[in-house]
């Protein structure tokens, strides 16, 4: 595994190394260990799919406050999404900044987000499947979310035509 810091404080960037032979190929996904080395201290809760069938879904930015915050590694096992994190602690030095990247079937890559980082993706690709890795169980009575286009954060998403969002992420009160 090849780890790497993000921008946002305590965000990692997982890429599998894949090694390839006439049977195919085989990639670790999970070291505790190798993420150790990095400070990455994660027990793994629960694990979540989410199966997108078009493209254009948007799910996020989501979160779940103290004293349940969550801890994520995500990846993409089937299709292409446009994935966002967004730091919203603010005793961080990277409050309010954002960054993404493109997870896919095909580059191997993963997201560590550290507790108290909101997530979000947009799929750029029909049947976009991604994989969530939770070091916190789901309580819905802290669960919440920052709207994806909130002016104060200014987040970028790539053009994909018509969104596809539910009623919750649309509508969630803009920062204070």
């Amino acid at each position: 595994m090849k780890i790497t810091p993000l921008d946002i404080k305590g965000a990692f960037l997982i890429e599998m190394e894949e090694f390839k032979d006439n049977r195919g190929s085989f990639a670790r996904q999970f070291c505790k260990k190798e993420l150790q080395e990095f400070g990455i201290d994660f027990d793994i809760k629960q694990c979540n799919l989410s199966k997108n069938s078009k493209k254009g879904v948007l799910r996020g930015l989501h979160y779940q406050k103290e004293p349940y915050p969550e801890i994520k590694m995500v990846s993409c096992f089937k299709g292409k999404v446009y994935d966002v994190i967004l730091d919203i602690r603010k005793d961080s030095p990277t409050y309010k900044k954002w960054t993404a990247t493109e997870l896919s079937e095909n580059n191997g890559k993963m997201l560590y987000i550290p507790s108290g980082v909101a997530h979000g993706f947009l799929t750029l690709e029909d049947e976009s499947y991604v994989y969530y890795q939770l070091g916190e169980f789901f309580m819905p009575e802290y669960y919440s979310g920052v709207r994806y286009n909130d002016p104060a954060f200014g987040i970028v998403w790539p053009k994909v035509g018509e969104l596809i969002i539910n009623e919750r992420d649309a509508n969630y009160e803009l920062w204070k």
